[in-house]
């Protein structure tokens, strides 16, 4: 009885730490888009005014709607796939930090 307590709160305490590195990487990963939008838009518009060929105007634009929506779909694919297979990622990354952190200590 007291082994299947102990296990219950070893897995207790295992799924914390497994939502706590997804939360950080969730955070990082929003912060990044967020920073990615912020950097290309910048861009394009500090540069729009120099552009004296509509043509290359519609084509930048495109292109960096283009790279904003393709970045954008990977970094939300990713995050899915982060929340289906946390356990499994964030499992193994936390054994081998804890195996690490064994043999130093």
């Amino acid at each position: 009885m007291e082994t299947a307590i102990a296990v219950t709160q070893e897995e207790s305490v295992l799924d914390q730490r497994i939502e706590a590195m997804h939360g950080r990487d969730r955070a990082g990963l929003v912060i990044f888009i967020l920073v990615l939008w912020g950097t290309l838009l910048f861009a394009l518009f500090n540069v729009w005014p120099y552009i004296s060929v509509p043509a290359i105007g519609i084509i930048l634009t495109i292109a960096c709607a283009l790279v904003l929506i393709f970045n954008t779909a990977a970094i939300v694919a990713m995050l899915r796939h982060y929340h289906e297979d946390k356990h499994f990622i964030y499992g193994l990354d936390l054994k081998h930090l804890d195996e690490m952190r064994r043999r130093r200590g």
